[in-house]
């Protein structure tokens, strides 16, 4: 049968395509055992269900003609409506830890299927740009902090969710509409599909590149620009992230070398999206740095990105970021929990060391937004230079 439609939540079931044909048993062990209890099959690309022949009933009169038959098309499957209540980042965080796991099976599925020739159908793909989307609706730093987390070895893949993400928060940031923020969503996920042409022991090479494979690994942007031109249904925004997100505002990046105007809105959220994610997450040659002094160095680096765009994605993840370790005037340490709605610069925080006895204190749970609390933050601080190793364990669990 051709599977046209499975009925559910995308997370709900085991396939990042929502249309494909079902002639394998393995995957029909997967589809009944998920919780999928519903599928929409297209009858012209593939089997009709089997129906049991029942007795012959008389034939029923033929309408009159000053009474035309009436027809009762069967009812459009209405999509489930997804969540997005705003909550906590602690209720929040089980719900996106699921949502990265699944998200993960579903882009190496991706990836590798390309990798083998197949096309890339953006309505396969826009189901998991939504439930991003609603988990950023209900808790922005929730799933984008959890993304951050990635394994060495899979960064190829969950920097394409966690940049989907960061492009939908800043979207909305930047009060795009609905369409928009959809489009920013999809083209995160698809901007380094090009990297399926790069050597994979090109890509995970733990040490410095030779100037030859940093040429090759360039050529990503027009391979994937490429590779989305055969896909079906995409939009040009993504098409135009996927080719540009690299480039600067000075006119130095690649791989036209465009200044200022000459880039697009989308592709300058791209290259900010893409840069953060990379500098904050652990690679194959080097740790990731703390999110909030990632912002402050990325700041510096003024003919890199649009001042205006960059300045919304401060806001869009927040001036101290979850995972952000900061000092507070009381002098302890502490680390970001959660954001505060009504003001960036007093968010929810887990205190848990003393910087005069140079000790580990009871853990506290301070919202510096309480018209109560006397503390507040005073800046950055950088894990290391304290020796604190399990900074990202405080806040996760």
């Amino acid at each position: 049968m051709y599977i046209q439609e499975l009925c559910g939540s995308w997370i709900d079931h085991p396939f990042w395509r929502k249309s494909f044909k079902l002639e394998d048993p393995d995957m029909l062990k997967k589809l009944a055992a998920s919780a999928v209890r519903e599928v929409i099959i297209d009858i012209s690309k593939g089997l009709d269900v089997a129906v049991a022949e029942t007795p012959q009933k008389a034939p029923a009169p033929a309408p009159s003609a000053t009474a035309p038959a009436i027809t009762n098309p069967a009812p459009p499957v209405s999509k489930p409506k997804l969540d997005t209540q705003p909550v906590s980042a602690d209720k929040e965080r089980e719900r996106a830890r699921k949502i990265i796991k699944d998200s993960k099976l579903a882009v190496t599925t991706m990836f590798n299927e390309v990798r083998m020739g197949n096309a890339l159908s953006a309505e396969n793909a826009m189901p998991l740009v939504e439930e991003i989307t609603a988990s950023i609706a209900r808790n922005g730093g929730a799933l984008i902090s959890l993304a951050r987390l990635k394994n060495k070895d899979d960064y190829s893949y969950m920097h394409s969710v966690a940049v989907c993400a960061l492009m939908v928060a800043l979207a909305q940031e930047l009060k795009l509409s609905e369409d928009d923020v959809r489009h920013a969503g999809l083209a995160g996920l698809l901007h380094d599909i090009g990297k399926t042409a790069i050597s994979l022991e090109v890509l995970n090479k733990p040490g410095k590149l030779t100037d030859e494979e940093f040429a090759h690994v360039k050529e990503h942007p027009a391979a994937g620009h490429a590779i989305l031109l055969q896909a079906e249904g995409i939009q040009k925004v993504a098409l135009d992230v996927c080719l540009h997100h690299h480039e600067k505002i000075d006119g130095s990046g690649y791989p036209k070398g465009l200044k200022n105007d000459e880039i697009s809105l989308f592709a300058k959220m791209g290259a900010v999206c893409d840069v953060y994610d990379a500098v904050t997450s652990n690679r194959p040659y080097k740790n990731g740095w703390e999110p909030g002094v990632s912002l402050q160095r990325m700041a510096q680096w003024t003919t890199h990105f649009d001042s205006l765009v960059f300045k919304a994605f401060v806001k869009s993840v927040g001036i101290y970021p979850v995972g952000s370790m900061v000092m507070l005037k009381s002098g302890r340490l502490g680390v970001v929990i959660d954001q505060n709605a009504k003001s960036l610069l007093t968010p929810v925080v887990k205190v848990f060391f003393s910087t005069q006895s140079k000790m580990r204190i009871p853990i506290q749970m301070i919202d510096l937004s309480s018209p109560a609390c006397q503390d507040k933050i005073t800046g950055h601080e950088d894990p290391v230079m304290w020796g604190i190793h399990d900074i990202n364990e405080l806040w996760s669990q």
